[in-house]
């Protein structure tokens, strides 16, 4: 069963004020208070994804651009939340005193309409999508066209739209007609980790997704079955427990096509557990369908590891190029196992395209933006919100 309590604290990562200097000669700065609304499986390890962390990581560094988050964890099966989910975030709203600074999860935000728009009388509020509702893979499309109803009148109804990457912020942009300076992006940042030594330079292929049909892993195993001339071996890295239908089927195309001895369903990894991931792989494959960023795809970047991944949504950004201009790795349509095959022997069979594609993601991952950057640009859109402090409801 779903519960519905509400939970409130600060980040427990975060100082409440930021450390004295050593000499005592400097007055502290006054941080703001931004209340930082989000779903209580945030900190679930066993469902870690992309809009997990990015909530999580942010905020380490928005102290230093001013911002103290205080976090309101509320449980409930967001988008789609039972009617006590739905009391518990629109009290946990209105406990937030007149003319705050709120930064709402998308996920939790924009499938309410019913609480959250009236909450813009005398909150400041802003919402952070992390993936457009009716974009989900697999909904029933009475119920993704819902979703999308109910998102739109939120994200019109709110002062501030940000999103995770310049290909989604103009995709809300037009899908939902939302005024172009209203919108705005705080794209993921990277730590710097150690350069991956690899298993050895080629065959340690890994994949880091929940396996949900929009990640794409069932097509990923037929194009592994089309190359099992190939010596590869396959991480699938990732939680197992959103859509176990979907898992079942993954399960079932690695024992159909005899991949069972290559193929392995990791399950979700966190900390030095994925870190030993990427550290022995030797090339990141993404096979999504769909995409506004893919932090995956970074996080390999960040150790010198190069990608193969679909040309979808925010990927290609992700991905980016090194300060030469060349990609730090293949880009092949989605929903299309024969390309990613045809994209494997090319790793597997050309030395000089893997020496090329490495020295690309090393000059790449020497350029990717930090998480500073990231704090800064929220902290910039949360500094512009509208001051509703004189303002009664």
């Amino acid at each position: 069963m779903t519960g519905t309590t509400t939970r409130t604290r600060r980040l427990a990562h975060i100082p409440a004020q930021p450390a004295s200097p050593t000499d005592g000669g400097i007055i502290p700065m006054s941080l703001r208070t931004a209340h930082f609304v989000m779903p209580a499986g945030v900190d679930d390890p066993a469902a870690p994804s992309g809009g997990n962390a990015y909530d999580r990581r942010v905020g380490l560094d928005l102290p230093g651009f001013g911002w103290q988050p205080h976090a309101h964890l509320v449980a409930g099966a967001w988008p789609r939340p039972d009617a006590a989910a739905r009391a518990a975030l629109e009290r946990t709203l209105r406990e937030i005193p007149d003319g705050s600074v709120v930064l709402l999860d998308g996920l939790v935000a924009c499938g309410v309409p019913e609480v959250v728009v009236p909450a813009v009388r005398r909150l400041s509020l802003a919402v952070l999508v992390h993936l457009p509702l009716g974009d989900e893979t697999g909904l029933d499309p009475a119920v993704a066209a819902d979703l999308d109803a109910r998102e739109r009148a939120v994200l019109r109804a709110v002062p501030a739209v940000i999103a995770t990457s310049a290909w989604a912020g103009r995709r809300l942009v037009a899908h939902h007609g939302l005024a172009p300076d209203a919108v705005h992006v705080a794209a993921p940042g990277a730590d710097i980790a150690p350069l991956a030594p690899g298993t050895d330079g080629v065959s340690r292929l890994l994949c880091v997704a929940a396996v949900t049909p929009r990640k794409g892993q069932h097509r990923l195993v037929e194009a592994l079955a089309q190359v099992t001339q190939l010596p590869f071996t396959c991480e699938l890295v990732g939680g197992v427990t959103q859509d176990p239908a979907h898992v079942a089927r993954v399960r079932d195309a690695i024992r159909s096509h005899g991949l069972g001895d290559r193929v392995r369903l990791a399950g979700p990894r966190t900390g030095a557990a994925l870190d030993a991931h990427y550290a022995a792989a030797d090339l990141m494959v993404l096979a999504s369908v769909g995409e506004t960023y893919g932090m995956a795809v970074t996080e390999a970047l960040a150790r010198g590891v190069p990608v193969l991944a679909t040309d979808v949504g925010g990927l290609p950004e992700a991905l980016g190029r090194a300060p030469d201009g060349t990609r730090p790795g293949l880009l092949v349509p989605p929903d299309d196992p024969a390309a990613l095959a045809t994209a494997l022997r090319g790793w597997f069979g050309d030395p000089d395209l893997r020496r090329r594609l490495r020295g690309a993601a090393r000059a790449r991952r020497a350029a990717l933006s930090g998480w500073a950057t990231t704090a800064q640009r929220l902290a910039a859109v949360l500094g512009r919100l509208p001051d509703l402090s004189g303002r009664t409801a």
